[in-house]
């Protein structure tokens, strides 16, 4: 979610997308996932629609941490949607919804463009206003809405009423960074072109099995990004090695391509990442030979080595600054969704020199599954 100011005029061709309004999963028990997002990443429930409320073949609870508002659906009746959903891949993400300005617009030129109907502009409304919705697809089972919010006061969208859940202290988290996607072999191509052609989306860094790759597997990624590069989507998909990536492990996993993490921001990644394993998240491995020359490879850095040491922190710089990130195991038994925590100071990289040594670490985790 954004609360920055909407642009004022924008070209006539142009999707004006402003952020991340919310992202979507759909599960198997909602109620249950939304204590584990609230116990152990801090999030707070701050907006639910049920059978109280009405709506009698889902539940869905909002969870917001500053400007990252996630939503977690399942469904309450066997045919539904949700439930072939959750059938086919697990918990997963459903929904990545942009915050337009104009969703009629957004729609009529995307489905111009070649995108897929999913639902048509409609408009939902209450005491507290309106809110335009209209929906497209994308790689897999995965879809974009299109939020358009006039002014809209309430807690979250019509039909939902206010809902407050646990008491628990924020970790820090604060905004989406990016969202990364797993497509299927010698696709990834096709969906940058799709992004680039339907929603007017550029080309942002590229990487490819020289840059991601290890003994054993490899994998190529794009990234693109929206006019203002709020909105950033690396888009993976397998190369070839001697083993299994994790690529081939996702889709396998999930069913089908996917989205694979979403890297949370925060502006202090130590306290954050002590606060997190504190509430019991688990993060991958990193061995301590990692942090022999770090201190001669980053002149300059700030936080303290050892501390990066013990809480098995990853280091990168570009030439605009340098960047820490750290990523969470699995977050569901199948081997699919994961979360990546990243505080920027400056840096507009994805942890290029960080590839060999998460991968090598992710690959450990695969071959404990026996899925290398």
């Amino acid at each position: 979610m954004t609360t920055s100011t909407p642009l004022s005029t924008a070209p006539a061709d142009l999707i004006a997308i402003n952020g991340t309004d919310h992202v979507e999963f759909w599960v198997g028990n909602a109620k249950q996932a939304a204590y584990f997002y609230q116990k152990a990443f801090g999030f707070q429930i701050v907006a639910y629609a049920g059978p109280e409320t009405g709506v009698r073949d889902r539940a869905s609870y909002v969870l917001q941490q500053n400007k990252i508002r996630f939503v977690l659906t399942t469904a309450l009746v066997a045919d539904h949607p949700v439930s072939k959903h959750v059938l086919d891949h697990g918990d997963g993400v459903r929904d990545v919804a942009f915050w337009v300005e104009d969703a009629v617009k957004a729609f009529q030129l995307a489905t111009a463009r070649g995108a897929r109907t999913v639902r048509e502009p409609f408009v939902l409304e209450d005491a507290h206003g309106k809110v335009t919705l209209a929906t497209v697809a994308t790689y897999g089972d995965t879809v974009h809405t299109f939020v358009q919010r006039d002014g809209y006061e309430g807690v979250f969208l019509p039909g939902f009423v206010p809902r407050q859940g646990l008491d628990v202290p924020s970790t820090g988290l604060a905004y989406v960074d990016h969202l990364v996607g797993n497509v299927g072999w010698n696709e990834m191509n096709t969906w940058v072109e799709f992004y680039q052609t339907v929603f007017g989306f550029h080309h942002f860094a590229n990487f490819d099995d020289k840059d991601i790759s290890t003994e054993y597997s490899a994998l190529r990624s794009v990234v693109v990004a929206n006019h203002n590069e709020r909105i950033k989507l690396p888009l993976n998909e397998p190369a070839e090695g001697k083993k299994k990536s994790q690529i081939e492990e996702y889709i396998q996993a999930y069913g089908g391509p996917g989205v694979q993490h979403l890297a949370l921001v925060t502006p202090d990644i130590v306290d954050t990442v002590r606060k997190l394993k504190a509430n019991g998240v688990e993060f991958l491995s990193t061995p301590d030979s990692y942090y022999d020359s770090l201190a001669q490879r980053f002149e300059g850095l700030e936080e303290n080595l050892d501390e990066l040491k013990e809480l098995g922190i990853l280091v990168d710089r570009d030439d605009k600054g340098y960047m820490l990130q750290l990523f969470t195991k699995p977050l569901e038994d199948r081997p699919t969704l994961f979360f990546e925590i990243i505080q920027r100071k400056g840096s507009e990289s994805f942890g290029k020199g960080n590839f060999k040594a998460l991968f090598e670490s992710i690959e450990r985790e695969q071959d404990l599954r026996g899925n290398l």
